[in-house]
């Protein structure tokens, strides 16, 4: 049995999923490094032949991976899932109207660790920016080999250990509480595809990093596009007024020499193959695939 990667109580589930579909009309507006992230993980495409039959973007959001996986594939069967409805929703509005009738896209309302999908049913699995929301990141990794064809594909993007470590650091400077999420380290992801039976894993990663005038734009980014603190250990209710200005005068204290307030971001790329043996059983409840 896999252990999981992350604490499975860590985040709140629940509180994550109403965010993202309070934020989902407007999301689009803020997301251009979610959107920047996800079209260099297309890129990597470029240097893998494969030619699926079957394509799932897992944790689609509002489908920024979708027009282009459609053009790239114009034989594929292109699937979208999300656990936010509305996040859904507007990935319908963007990209459902592709394609002939044979080609519309399918559209699914799941959770990653209990897909409703067959046992190798799809060829190529992608997921930008999701892994790092889910409370167990190994119970996903059994899932999208499960669903993986014999030799499928699995390609995606997370958040590593030294994401947002400027927040982080700011905060250690006022009190111990959990005020930011703990990210996984990338070579913890490794040894957990390998631990789930896929093969030839390939890691890297890359740091990115923002700048912002003033804090209020990071508040904002973070606020718009669902990414506040979900930790179960959050604080609930208000913010001590002091706690806050002692926090951002520890951030200020980071500023660069132009003024600026540095926010890193270390982005884990990844990609793994399924093993060549066949997965069997399927989940009590699974939705049947549209031939391509």
């Amino acid at each position: 049995m896999l252990k999981p990667c992350s604490p499975v109580t860590e985040l709140d589930q629940v509180l994550i999923r109403q965010r993202f579909n309070r934020v989902a009309a407007q999301y689009d507006t803020f997301a251009q490094v979610q959107q920047e992230i996800g079209q260099r993980l297309l890129e990597r495409l470029e240097l893998i032949s494969l030619q699926p039959q079957q394509v799932l973007d897992l944790g689609c959001g509002t489908g920024c991976l979708l027009k282009d996986l459609f053009s790239r594939y114009k034989k594929a069967h292109i699937m979208g899932i999300d656990r936010a409805e509305h996040m859904l929703q507007q990935a319908r509005y963007k990209v459902g109207h592709k394609g002939r009738w044979w080609r519309k896209p399918q559209w699914l309302t799941a959770d990653a660790m209990h897909l409703p999908l067959q046992a190798n049913s799809v060829d190529m699995i992608l997921s930008n920016l999701m892994l790092h929301w889910c409370e167990d990141v190994s119970a996903v990794f059994a899932e999208v080999v499960r669903v993986l064809r014999p030799q499928g594909l699995f390609l995606f993007t997370t958040l590593g250990a030294d994401t947002l470590k400027e927040l982080r650091q700011s905060w250690q400077q006022v009190d111990q509480q959990a005020h930011v999420h703990t990210f996984m380290d990338m070579h913890d992801i490794g040894d957990a595809l390998l631990a789930a039976g896929f093969r030839d894993p390939v890691m890297d990663m890359e740091m990115i990093s923002l700048t912002y005038r003033e804090l209020q734009g990071l508040w904002r980014d973070l606020k718009q596009t669902g990414a506040q603190n979900a930790l179960h250990a959050r604080q609930r209710g208000l913010m001590g007024k002091q706690r806050w200005q002692a926090m951002c005068q520890a951030y200020a204290d980071l500023r660069w020499p132009e003024g600026e307030y540095p926010v890193t971001l270390e982005v884990v790329y990844g990609h793994a193959w399924a093993p060549s043996m066949v997965t069997e059983g399927k989940p009590e409840r699974y939705i049947p695939l549209r031939p391509a």
